[in-house]
C-alpha cells in the first residue's frame, strides 16, 4: 500500500520592500543581500539622492516599481536610464515621501542626516517594519517619531550594529529587569592620537577608518565620536531608558557590538565579524532569519578583546550628546544640526577636526533649551540651528555657497 503523501506547505509570499537611501552605503549592502534572495523579496520602490546612473541599475536588477531621485537635476538622467523597462521615474523631496508612502511590508530608512526625517516618518505612519539606519530621525525628532510609532501600529527594527545587538540581546522580553546596557565603540582613527595630532588631522585621515566602511559623514562621526553620542541618544528613544542607564565602552576589535547587563549579574552580548550586513540582514528578515556572505567570527584568530572608558577630553562629542540627552526638549535637534554643517565644513577643509565639536557646543550655548513638540517645531529649529552653525564658520557666505552645492 502507497503512503499518502503529506500536502507540502504553500511558499510564503515575497516580503514587499522599499529601501531609502539605495544608493548609500547601507542601501547598497541591503540591494546586495536583495538581490541574494529574489523570490523571498518584490521592491516597490528605491529612493537616492543623486546618483541615478547607479539607482537605475538597481531598480532594473530588482524589477523595482518605482525609482526616485531626490535632486531633481538628476531627473533626465534617471528617466533615460529607466526608459523602455516599465520602472517609473521621479523626483524631489516630495516624490521621495510619496516611495516612502507606498505601502510595503518592510522599509528600509537609511537617507543620511536630517533630510531623512520626512520620509522615515512617512514610512512610519503606514504601520509596518521600519528598519532605521538613519540615527538622527529618533534624535532630532524622538518624541515626534514614537508618537507616530504608536499611533501607527509601526515596529522599529534597528540596523545600528549597536543598536541590533541591543535588540538581539533582549529577545527574552525581560526589559524590565535590565540595569544598564552597554554599547561599544572602536574608537575610530584616533583612538589613541594626542589632541595636538588630531588638531592637525585631515579630512583624509579622519576618513580612514580602522575597522568599518562606512560613508564620509558617518566615519567622520566616528573619528569624532559623534556617532556614538548620537546611538547614545537614539537608544535611550528605542528602549526606554535613561542617560545613566547608557555606557560606552571603546573596543577597538569591534567583535562585541553591545551588551545587556541585568539585575541578577548576567550580561548578554551579542558578536559578530564587523560587517554591516549582519545587523542588515536581521533586520531584512526578522522575526526569521536569513543567511548572508559575511565573514565567520573566528575568536581564536581575534584572540583579544579589549574595552577602555572613552576619553571626553579628547572626544568632547558625547559628552555634548550626553549633556542634551539630560536637557531634552529641541537641545539633541540643535547638536545634530550643527554637527551636520561642522561636518561638511570639516570635509571641505574649511575648520580644523576639533573645531567640529567646538561649533556644535557653541550653537548649543547660543540657541539655549527651546522645546521641539511637533515636526514643524523640529524643522523650524533644525534651520535654525544650521544658520546659527554657518554664522561660526569662516567667510561665511562662501561656506554657505560651497555647503549648499
Amino acid at each position: 500500500m502507497k503512503a499518502v503523501q503529506p500536502a507540502s506547505s504553500p511558499a510564503p509570499a515575497p516580503r514587499s520592500v522599499t529601501v531609502l537611501g539605495s544608493t548609500g552605503s547601507v542601501g547598497t549592502q541591503t540591494i546586495e543581500l536583495l538581490m541574494a534572495d529574489p523570490d523571498r523579496f518584490q521592491v516597490r520602490a528605491l529612493a537616492a539622492g543623486r546618483n541615478a546612473g547607479l539607482l537605475a541599475r538597481q531598480a532594473i536588477a530588482l524589477r523595482a516599481e518605482i525609482a526616485v531621485v531626490s535632486d531633481e537635476s538628476a531627473y533626465s538622467a534617471l528617466r533615460d536610464a529607466l526608459t523602455g523597462t516599465g520602472i517609473e521615474a521621479a523626483a524631489g523631496p516630495d516624490a521621495v515621501v510619496a516611495a516612502a508612502s507606498m505601502q510595503a511590508d518592510w522599509t528600509m530608512a537609511a537617507i543620511t542626516g536630517a533630510a531623512g526625517l520626512a520620509s522615515t516618518l512617512a514610512a512610519i505612519r503606514r504601520g509596518a517594519f521600519v528598519a532605521l539606519a538613519n540615527k538622527e530621525a529618533l534624535v532630532c525628532a524622538g518624541d515626534v517619531m514614537l508618537q507616530a510609532v504608536r499611533q501607527a501600529g509601526a515596529t522599529l527594527l534597528p540596523v545600528d550594529s549597536e543598536h541590533n545587538a541591543i535588540f538581539q540581546s533582549l529577545a527574552d522580553g525581560n526589559r524590565g529587569a535590565v540595569e544598564k546596557i552597554v554599547l561599544t565603540a572602536s574608537g575610530g582613527p584616533f583612538r589613541t592620537a594626542s589632541l595636538e595630532d588630531m588638531a592637525r588631522a585631515t579630512p583624509e585621515m579622519a576618513l580612514r577608518h580602522p575597522v568599518w566602511s562606512m560613508g564620509a559623514k558617518i566615519s567622520i562621526d566616528s573619528a569624532t565620536m559623534m556617532n556614538k553620542g548620537l546611538e547614545l541618544i537614539e537608544a535611550a528613544r528605542l528602549f526606554g531608558l535613561d542617560e545613566t542607564e547608557i555606557e560606552v565602552l571603546v573596543h577597538p576589535q569591534s567583535v562585541i557590538h553591545g551588551m545587556v547587563c541585568y539585575q541578577d549579574g548576567s550580561v548578554l552580548a551579542q558578536l559578530g565579524s564587523p560587517d554591516m550586513r549582519i545587523p542588515i540582514a536581521h533586520a531584512l528578515a526578522w522575526p526569521k532569519r536569513m543567511a548572508t556572505n559575511s565573514p565567520r567570527l573566528d575568536l581564536a584568530a581575534v584572540a583579544r578583546l579589549e574595552f577602555a572608558a572613552p576619553d571626553l577630553i579628547r572626544f568632547p562629542s558625547l559628552r555634548l550628546a550626553r549633556e542634551v540627552l539630560q536637557i531634552g526638549g529641541g537641545t539633541p535637534t540643535i547638536l545634530n544640526a550643527a554637527n551636520e554643517i561642522a561636518v561638511e565644513a570639516f570635509l571641505q577643509k574649511r575648520i580644523g577636526f576639533l573645531s567640529i565639536s567646538h561649533i556644535s557646543e557653541q550653537v548649543l550655548q547660543k540657541l539655549g533649551t527651546p522645546a521641539a513638540d511637533t515636526l514643524d517645531d523640529v524643522i523650524a529649529l533644525d534651520e535654525l540651528a544650521r544658520r546659527a552653525a554657518l554664522d561660526l564658520l569662516p567667510n561665511r557666505a562662501e561656506a554657505v555657497r560651497s555647503i549648499q552645492t
